[in-house]
């Protein structure tokens, strides 16, 4: 028999997809204004969705503490990484090696190998040790010598919500003279990051997750005086200082980040992820509520004695916890969801994340049903 509809529904789902109160209005209001924009019988559609695109951008860059010309959107991580790749002089990675760790967002991986044969450099991945759950950061460090052209490291690992010591790592490439790229994907939007804390050479991100936004919204951001180097390959109108230059024999390449864009971009995915931004930009205890949702969540899980896959001190953690289970995670999640219960698992990996509109209530719930179906 189908499960009673429950009133008040545990999410717990910040790792993936995040909301906030209010969101699904918001957004209908920003793309319902984009919709009479475009659907418009005039010729103002491209200066003013261009404009709207650029609130998006100052709100990422005020997020983030980004110069000004340093950041502009890209399709996701993947597309933001290659961008950066494929615009590096080549000597920059030729006979080097590329460094990242095993606990890594997957896709970032999948191309760092995939580009690995043709930029003439070697991909080495920094393993997780036996019976642990992410890279120690002095194995990523001991693993990085001045043979190493470029470093990918991870804000907050998406399996253990692992925060590495950016400070350290960013400050040993620059002792190795590395380039030093970071994803800020599992931690931006909880975890405070400011590029004047923490100066890394270019970061990558998405406005889902903790921001709340939506798929399609990445940006890639890289120091202004590195952005002079760069000629990507990945290249089209919106590359330009002005898009709407068709001369075919005078391409020229922007003189800031919007070199890194290509064709058409997404505006409507920054559009709609602007309501989200603005949302928490107004916020001023997003991490505090988290770290006493997680720490609920960390006492409930010894209490039933099981395998906590996260860091318990709250400066080496982001803002989920993940347990290892030994059961069938997959029904498991199911089985919560019946409940509107909302989790999900990588493997035997359960990742619980709770965020703006998760209660401690929803804690009590989410473990009374863990307990009883385990």
């Amino acid at each position: 028999m189908p499960h009673e509809s429950h009133p008040d529904p545990a999410y717990f789902l910040y790792h993936s997809i995040g909301q906030y109160p209010g969101k699904a209005a918001g957004m209908s209001a920003a793309l319902g204004q984009f919709a009479d924009t475009w659907g418009a019988l005039d010729d103002a559609q491209w200066p003013k969705v261009l404009q709207d695109r650029e609130v998006f951008l100052s709100l990422w860059r005020d997020l983030i503490d980004a110069p000004e010309g340093s950041l502009t959107s890209a399709e996701n991580v993947t597309t933001a990484l290659f961008s950066v790749l494929g615009g590096l002089p080549p000597e920059r990675l030729r006979g080097k090696r590329v460094l990242i760790g095993a606990d890594c967002f997957p896709s970032l991986h999948f191309l760092l190998n995939g580009m690995a044969e043709r930029l003439d450099y070697t991909l080495e991945t920094v393993p997780v040790r036996q019976g642990e759950f992410w890279v120690k950061d002095e194995d990523m460090m001991a693993a990085w010598g001045p043979d190493v052209g470029l470093t990918l490291l991870t804000f907050v690992t998406s399996t253990a919500s692992y925060r590495c010591d950016l400070a350290a790592l960013i400050a040993h490439g620059q002792q190795m003279g590395s380039l030093v790229g970071v994803d800020l994907t599992q931690g931006i939007g909880v975890i405070p990051f400011s590029l004047t804390d923490f100066p890394a050479d270019f970061v990558v991100s998405t406005t889902l997750k903790w921001l709340c936004g939506t798929p399609g919204a990445g940006i890639v951001q890289m120091r202004p005086d590195l952005i002079a180097e760069m000629q990507p390959e990945l290249r089209g109108w919106f590359s330009q200082a002005n898009p709407f230059s068709w001369d075919l024999e005078a391409f020229e390449y922007a003189p800031d980040a919007r070199r890194f864009e290509h064709g058409t971009p997404s505006v409507l995915a920054c559009v709609g992820s602007v309501p989200a931004l603005k949302w928490h930009a107004g916020q001023v205890d997003v991490l505090a509520h988290n770290r006493v949702l997680t720490d609920m969540v960390i006492a409930r899980a010894q209490d039933m004695g099981l395998t906590l896959a996260t860091p318990l001190g709250q400066a080496q953690r982001g803002g989920s916890v993940m347990l290892h289970l030994s059961g069938d995670t997959a029904t498991l999640v199911d089985l919560l969801r019946a409940q509107q219960i909302y989790v999900d698992a990588r493997g035997q990996i359960l990742r619980i994340s709770p965020g703006a509109m998760t209660t401690q209530a929803h804690v009590v719930r989410l473990f009374e049903g863990v307990q009883a179906l385990l």
